[in-house]
């Protein structure tokens, strides 16, 4: 019963700016951690940044001071507002979601994030 829901991809230039937001729903439960993954073609799914419930936060080296997570604790929402982009971000970009008390991990559908001239 939960969902995923993920907004904000799309196209953009080289230097240009993105904002990412992803709200979950379906349970009470308390939630754990947020973040994304990407997946660019050819490549294996790899981190990009989460947030914990305590705001703890991590991220790729590759995004380091681009990219900033933040969430909306009553919202169940998060966002990531990426900035100066380049076509190494060109992936499709899955929220991920864990629960407290919930097994397993819980995503988004992904969405494309295409940078190009």
């Amino acid at each position: 019963q939960v969902q995923v829901l993920e907004s904000g991809g799309g196209l953009v230039q080289p230097g240009g700016s993105l904002r990412l937001s992803c709200a979950a729903s379906g349970t009470i439960a308390r939630l754990n951690g947020m973040g994304w993954y990407r997946q660019a073609p050819g490549k294996q799914r790899e981190l990009v940044a989460t947030i914990t419930r305590g705001g703890s936060t991590n991220y790729a080296d590759s995004v380091k001071g681009r990219f900033t997570i933040s969430k909306d604790h009553a919202k169940n929402t998060a966002y990531l507002p990426m900035n100066n982009l380049n076509p190494e971000n060109t992936a499709v970009n899955y929220c991920n979601v864990i629960y407290c008390g919930l097994g397993g991990d819980y995503w988004s559908q992904g969405t494309q994030v295409t940078v190009s001239s």
